[in-house]
């Protein structure tokens, strides 16, 4: 591949670019869906394809190819250089990279069980099984489950001297099943919501999930739902589950604290963010318990990498410290806007034939020092909720509203009956002030999230948020049908 990358940079100088970079990315990927005892979907592909970068006369240009040969390689990067120039006629400034050593490089997932080598057999036989245990109750209409693994090897240089290998294995599923009675619909599932639970590893992480121990549980939960009444409206004291506070982290503090995001380079598709420039730092975000850490170095996490698609190393550092506002995620094009002489490394493109674009690596809660017991009891009046449904959220990252799966009325510290549809509010800043309790490490996991979308054309990328339930005061929460 070296003949390739090299035969790149020198064709890129040739034609005038003070910078290039080029991507060389295989992968393989296997997806396994299984509907109601029958295979409702397989697939196993291979696919490989480079993108090159350069900046001529101050000005970005890219283009890509899935044909690997020598004459592509110097027409595409001919072709990225052409549209730079182009580029260089209408553009307001020049393009300035941050400084970032070069660096020569091998890093790799930790896998011990390599998925590919696994027999399909293996794989199909745990979710036929998994299916019947799902199906043994007729009020289930609808038994769902989706295995998927990726394998994606990467290599990268650019024209400032580094040579980077990566490889990065991806394994995960998980089941649902959906509970019918006339127009009630009532739906629960496992590890979570959105086909499950997946992290960087091999068929380990698939024997660790204890995914047939859990069915008959999830089956129990989605029939018990179709009796269980709606949550009352009105305020009350939320606690929010593991995989439910992944999300709330990635929607009202992972996407709001992208810097393009907040220059507003956004706005046309996902919209911005209220952590505008000039009031990011030291803003009172939470509570003096909340702690939020970005970290690209953790282990099994999906946005998890040696090295970002700027070539800068992968950092760990902290979004939120004792409730205020610390740091934005940054490339190595817009980390001077915010007063940063390095990037922390976030420019990731989801293939070959995307740019790079500011995205979120790993962003956890740190864990607190409570007794997830602890934090029922001394709740008077509230709501323990999990497994998202639903969500949405304003185009600043202010005002959301989500709904979950499943939720729980917690009376004078005492879990008392089941409620369906549970729906809660709030405004971002005002919600995470109200965070009181945290449950300790003990509870602390790392949910992935494989569907993240963002860019125009949109790129879906992937990454983990750890969290462990946390309680937060007077939420309003429940549908108000007046």
């Amino acid at each position: 591949m070296k003949e390739f990358l090299y035969r790149a940079l020198n064709t890129a100088k040739l034609n005038g670019a003070s910078y290039c970079d080029i991507r060389i990315i295989e992968t393989t990927r296997e997806w396994l869906k299984v509907k109601n005892g029958l295979v409702d979907n397989y697939s196993l592909s291979n696919d490989i394809g480079f993108g090159v970068r350069v900046i001529v006369n101050g000005a970005w240009g890219f283009a890509s190819s899935s044909n690997l040969n020598y004459e592509e390689i110097d027409k595409i990067t001919k072709y990225a250089c052409q549209i730079a120039k182009a580029s260089s006629l209408v553009r307001n400034k020049y393009i300035e990279l941050a400084y970032e050593p070069p660096y020569q490089d091998v890093w790799q997932s930790f896998v011990m069980i390599d998925p590919f080598l696994v027999p399909f057999e293996k794989k199909l036989n745990l979710f036929l099984e998994i299916d019947k245990v799902l199906r043994k109750n007729d009020k289930i209409k609808l038994a769902e489950s989706t295995l998927g693994f990726e394998k994606e090897v990467k290599y990268f240089a650019n024209s400032e001297g580094s040579l980077i290998k990566q490889t990065i294995y991806v394994s995960g599923g998980g089941y649902s099943a959906t509970a019918i009675e006339g127009s009630n619909v009532q739906r629960r599932s496992f590890p979570q919501s959105f086909e499950g639970q997946f992290s960087q590893g091999g068929w380990e992480i698939i024997e660790g999930l204890n995914l047939l121990e859990n069915a008959e549980k999830i089956r129990e939960e989605a029939i018990s739902l179709l009796t269980a009444k709606d949550l009352e409206y009105g305020k009350r004291d939320l606690i929010i589950g593991g995989s439910q506070l992944a999300l709330q982290i990635h929607e009202s503090c992972g996407h709001p604290s992208e810097l393009d995001r907040v220059l507003g380079m956004e706005e046309n598709y996902a919209g911005s963010s209220f952590l505008k420039i000039n009031i990011f730092k030291n803003f009172h975000y939470g509570s003096p318990i909340v702690n939020l850490v970005a970290d690209s170095t953790l282990p099994n996490g999906l946005g998890t990498f040696g090295y970002d698609d700027d070539g800068v190393r992968a950092q760990r550092w902290f979004i939120v410290k004792d409730g205020l506002y610390q740091n934005y995620l940054t490339n190595r094009e817009l980390c001077h806007i915010a007063g940063y002489q390095r990037s922390f490394g976030c420019n990731r493109a989801d293939s070959f034939s995307s740019i790079p674009i500011i995205r979120m690596v790993n962003i956890s809660l740190l864990p607190g020092d409570k007794e997830f017991e602890e934090i029922i009891q001394s709740t008077d009046d509230g709501v323990y909720v999990d497994g998202i449904k639903t969500w949405s959220i304003d185009q600043m990252r202010l005002n959301f509203q989500f709904t979950c799966e499943i939720g729980y009325i917690i009376k004078n510290g005492k879990i008392k009956e089941v409620v369906k549809n549970p729906t809660y509010q709030g405004i971002t800043p005002e919600f995470w002030q109200s965070c009181d309790m945290i449950a300790n490490e003990k509870y602390w996991t790392g949910w992935g999230v494989m569907n993240c979308g963002k860019g125009q054309p949109m790129q879906t990328m992937r990454m983990t948020h750890g969290a462990a339930p946390a309680r937060f005061k007077n939420i309003v929460s429940g549908v108000s049908y007046k």
